[in-house]
């Protein structure tokens, strides 16, 4: 009998339906670009799209809900055959499961055409597929201690789901469900990034000179996830709360120094580490912000809260997470160029000027830089690992 090895080697399909991250790292960097773009149209009052959500409400659910799914698609597709030992899903299979999250994008596009109930249910079917065939690998595989990762890929399902009724309503934005899909999204970077940062710094340190390495996950990690977790979770249900404001100032203080001590001074050498410390240091930002923000809303409104999460935790851990992973599984060297370097460059620049967009000096000058950088990010993305995706291991 063929081992697994040998049989993904034997794949002679096309090489894009390879392996999960291809098409979808692919279609999400593809997706968050054209998003961008047609956002910022929309505030400049050039098009009109046929939606039935708001223009603002479109823009929130297409990249929390629409394009972070397909990362965490890619991503957990390409690490559940790891952790089982069973193969990963490629060929047709792996083309309908890309199909399906178009079919959603575009069922929301045009949902005014289509109707909100169909638009939805085409929507939510992506997110459910995904977390079935996560739990099937995951079960079979008996691999018990990964299930945890379905926790926030139900709750991006939840909130998904609770955005489209609120967005019946005109409170998608504001509800529960934007809240309830943030959340989750900074949930898997506590958890995902808790792991893989420390793991991948220490591999990369090991081959340098000896110096402080990263420290393992101990008891303090397993306190600041919980309290970091409390915190989001009265976000959701009561996000004016002073007691809101308390939990998320101590989580930030926490998630300040849990990656503090992974050695994140040794790691500039090397653009495929240090952005994804980079990236971490959004939570904590995003804790801070939103505390400061529910005390004294003139001094930090909301928003830059919010983009410190979105624009850059996500933003900036998703790429980081999908360059490292498209060059290690397709047999490139995993030492950034300055292609890469640049992508990393333009997703944090495009985040710090959203998060000073929403300190009290909001003009469409800053809104228009950040959303021309951020799709500069992901142009740069789609042109550098665009034919690397698409053909043939090296």
């Amino acid at each position: 009998m063929n081992t697994s090895a040998e049989q993904i080697r034997s794949y002679s399909g096309p090489a894009i339906l390879s392996y999960g991250f291809r098409p979808l790292f692919l279609s999400a960097g593809i997706w968050a670009a054209i998003v961008m773009a047609l956002w910022l149209a929309l505030l400049s009052g050039s098009i009109a799209l046929p939606t039935s959500l708001g223009p603002i409400d479109w823009h929130v659910h297409e990249l929390l809900f629409g394009y972070l799914p397909a990362v965490v698609a890619g991503f957990l597709l390409t690490a559940v055959p790891n952790w089982t030992g069973r193969l990963p899903m490629t060929g047709r299979p792996l083309l309908l499961l890309a199909l399906i999250w178009w079919a959603g994008r575009f069922a929301v596009l045009f949902s005014a055409r289509l109707g909100p109930t169909i638009a939805a249910t085409v929507d939510l079917a992506f997110l459910a597929t995904l977390g079935f065939l996560v739990a099937r690998e995951l079960v079979t595989g008996r691999n018990w201690r990964n299930l945890k990762v379905l926790i926030p890929v139900s709750l991006l399902l939840c909130g998904n789901a609770l955005f489209h009724v609120e967005a019946t309503n005109g409170h998608a934005y504001t509800g529960n469900g934007t809240r309830l899909g943030i959340a989750s999204a900074v949930i898997l970077i506590m958890l995902i990034g808790g792991r893989i940062i420390p793991s991948f710094t220490r591999n990369w340190l090991a081959r340098r000179e000896a110096g402080r390495l990263p420290v393992p996950f101990n008891r303090y990690d397993i306190f600041a996830l919980g309290v970091g977790g409390l915190a989001l979770a009265a976000w959701v249900v009561s996000p004016e709360g002073g007691t809101t404001a308390l939990f998320c100032l101590l989580a930030g203080a926490l998630h300040i120094w849990r990656p503090v001590r992974w050695a994140p001074e040794r790691t500039l050498a090397e653009p495929l580490v240090w952005i994804l410390h980079a990236g971490y240091a959004f939570v904590p930002a995003g804790f801070i912000l939103l505390g400061v923000s529910t005390l004294s809303a003139d001094v930090i409104v909301p928003s830059a809260a919010l983009h410190a999460w979105t624009a850059g935790a996500v933003g900036v851990m998703t790429l980081a997470v999908m360059t490292r992973a498209s060059l290690g599984h397709t047999g490139y060297p995993l030492q950034a160029t300055p292609g890469v370097t640049a992508i990393y460059v333009f997703a944090l620049a495009s985040a710090v000027v959203r998060i000073v967009a929403g300190t009290g000096m909001t003009t469409l000058v800053l809104l228009d830089l950040a959303g021309a950088l951020w799709i500069a990010a992901f142009v740069s993305f789609v042109t550098v690992f665009g034919p690397l995706l698409c053909r043939r291991d090296p």
